[in-house]
């Protein structure tokens, strides 16, 4: 509760009495919490486009000589495996990569939100993901960004070979938007709004509605206390009269 006080100008806040507010319309919460789950869990699993992923992973080995893995390779190739994601996602690669697959409605930046490339720590393999609402080219995407991507790398590192651990594979099931993700993030927005609102409305209410409020904001002790008399009373006892 707030409570502003004239002689301090001060403002507290019973932390008591806000949780007996919250609790006294829980319905009311609730209610706003399973609307907007709801409503959330319509537009997931109704409206947006499903996602899916295609992953392929490729690993590269800066080699010494022919036939000789050294230890020194193996350290160069970890250290340098950031290198190969800029690579991967250079806007040469990613521009020859829309060119192959004929992709005119799709631009640079586009084709970039789709792509991610990760690099496991300690590894030397990078793993290049699409995600697309069709699966059959973020498929091709993949395939077509592995290939692109070791050329360039090979022409740019000035090394042998990068070889291909996976191939991209045809996502059957998709990988968002998550239903479950976002039927909790919309009840949890809705019981956080309906709160906020109630709380608000009680804080910003500062007019005296009990005896307590009048020793509280005033400072004043109740001496007595005047009821109020409806007008439905007021007719329910002129009734009475006239029967009598």
């Amino acid at each position: 509760m707030e409570n502003r006080r004239e002689n301090t100008n001060e403002i507290e806040i019973d932390l008591l009495e806000i949780i007996h507010i919250l609790l006294s319309r829980f319905w009311i919460i609730l209610g706003a919490g399973v609307i907007a789950a709801l409503i959330c869990f319509g537009i997931s699993g109704y409206i947006l486009a499903p996602v899916y992923e295609s992953n392929t992973k490729i690993y590269i080995l800066n080699k010494t000589d022919n036939t000789t893995v050294t230890y020194t390779d193996v350290q160069m190739g970890t250290q340098l495996t950031k290198d190969y994601a800029e690579l991967i996602n250079s806007r040469y690669v990613i521009e020859k990569v829309i060119g192959q697959l004929s992709l005119e409605d799709m631009e640079y930046k586009d084709l970039m939100k789709k792509v991610s490339v990760n690099t496991p720590v300690d590894t030397r393999i990078v793993s290049i993901t699409v995600e697309h609402t069709d699966p059959a080219l973020a498929q091709k995407i993949a395939n077509c960004i592995r290939e692109v991507a070791g050329e360039h790398i090979q022409n740019v590192m000035d090394i042998e070979a990068v070889n291909v651990v996976e191939a991209a594979n045809m996502p059957m099931e998709k990988s968002g938007p998550s239903i479950v993700k976002w039927t909790l993030a919309g009840g949890f927005a809705g019981v956080f709004f309906a709160s906020a609102v109630i709380l608000i409305i009680f804080l910003l209410d500062d007019t005296i509605k009990s005896s307590e409020d009048v020793e509280k904001y005033l400072g004043l002790s109740t001496l007595a206390m005047i009821p109020v008399i409806s007008e439905d009373n007021t007719a329910r006892k002129k009734k009475l009269k006239r029967k009598k």
